[in-house]
């Protein structure tokens, strides 16, 4: 039996004591603690950082997807409601269209970095011409945004960024999420940084982001500019005294907190810090297993890759137990990748046919991820990948 020297943890919270005692000294102000001045704030650092005008913080990434789907149906600009899904990806990344109604088409998984893949995609777009599709960066890895970007534009339909796994990642010089119509960001505890729970819906569309403000809070305009405000109150011509308690749409309540929204800012000033030790963990990765005979990884043409761990692909199912088994014995946790094939999970088999998609099948049975998180250092990720 190999004495673990060291445990290394699939991810690990990025909030430090200097987050936590920052937050013990704000609360010991008697500050506001629901959503307030500092959810805002924590809007406008994160857009400004991302590169788009309006986020709407949100209490969890699967949130904010689920608010992405709505707002295009709220926005009547759907051509129809069918969608394309990406098979690679995660459960609230596909659930929200069975939820509302959409008619979800799979698409085929890309065999470098894992997203759409882009034949099959084009093959769906003929056939089923979707008001929407939605592609996933797949831990961090993005799709090829070019190609994807030169679809849109053919084929007219409304583009989803799933980049809950990515914040960080860049491609042609741009961060991911700043493609697409809309796109969302996780916060969870183990993420890339962490409110301890949270979301972001990011837009450069004013029209969108109005929805996302009422969507986001029970359907009224609380969140809403005074000029929308008032525009919509004179259209619905309620009462003036009823005015407060007005709601425009069928909304939720996903909202986050001013507590959250201050750890965000404080985990803002160093997060580009923390880009950086991912992205050196993961070249390292990347090399290691491209010289390696008998694996393989996603890959990512002219992209930075900020990843929230690293995937790798075994040969063979049997393969990868070993693999497991192997780095179980050192210390090094490891999982699956997302939920594979996502119409092998229960809950589309419910609805839905299991759609037999070759990669996206290998990725089923043969991927497995690998720590990648600010506390590793190279030499780390190099033992790791000895293993």
């Amino acid at each position: 039996m190999t004495q673990v020297r060291k445990r290394y943890l699939l991810a690990e919270h990025t909030i430090g004591h200097d987050d936590l005692k920052s937050l013990a000294e704000w609360l010991m102000t008697d500050p506001w603690l629901t959503q307030a001045g500092l959810v805002r704030e924590f809007e406008k650092v994160y857009a400004d950082w991302l590169g788009v005008p309006y986020a709407v913080f949100v209490n969890s990434g699967s949130s904010a997807n689920l608010l992405m789907y709505y707002a295009l149906l709220a926005s009547e600009r759907l051509k129809n409601k069918k969608v394309i899904v990406p098979a690679v990806s995660w459960a609230t990344t596909v659930a929200p269209a069975i939820q509302f109604g959409f008619e979800p088409v799979m698409c085929e998984a890309d065999k470098t970095h894992w997203g759409l893949d882009l034949e099959h995609l084009e093959r769906l777009l003929k056939e089923h011409d979707p008001g929407a599709v939605i592609l996933v960066h797949v831990l961090g890895v993005p799709n090829d945004m070019e190609a994807v970007g030169r679809l849109q534009k053919q084929y007219g339909f409304l583009l989803m960024e799933d980049s809950c796994a990515g914040q960080g990642s860049r491609v042609h010089g741009r961060n991911i999420g700043t493609f697409g119509t809309l796109s969302s960001f996780s916060f969870f505890y183990g993420h890339h940084m962490s409110t301890i729970e949270g979301g972001m819906v990011c837009t450069s569309d004013p029209e969108l982001h109005d929805i996302l403000l009422h969507l986001r809070s029970h359907g009224w305009s609380k969140d809403a500019t005074p000029e929308n405000e008032e525009r919509r109150w004179k259209e619905a011509g309620t009462p003036a005294f009823n005015r407060p308690f007005t709601f425009y749409y069928p909304g939720f309540n996903v909202r986050s907190s001013d507590l959250n929204a201050h750890i965000g800012l404080s985990q803002m000033k160093k997060f580009d810090q923390v880009v950086r030790r991912r992205v050196e963990n993961h070249r390292i990765y990347q090399q290691r297993f491209l010289e390696a005979e008998g694996v393989s990884c996603q890959q990512s043409r002219d992209a930075e890759i900020c990843s929230i761990s690293f995937a790798g692909l075994a040969s063979s199912l049997e393969h990868r137990d070993r693999i497991g088994a192997a780095l179980r014995e050192n210390g090094v946790e490891t999982r699956p990748v997302g939920g594979g094939n996502m119409s092998r999970q229960p809950f589309w088999a419910k609805v839905q046919d299991t759609i037999p998609m070759p990669m996206a099948d290998r990725i089923h049975e043969c991927a497995f991820q690998l720590p990648n998180h600010p506390g590793l250092e190279p030499e780390d990720v190099r033992f790791i990948c000895d293993v």
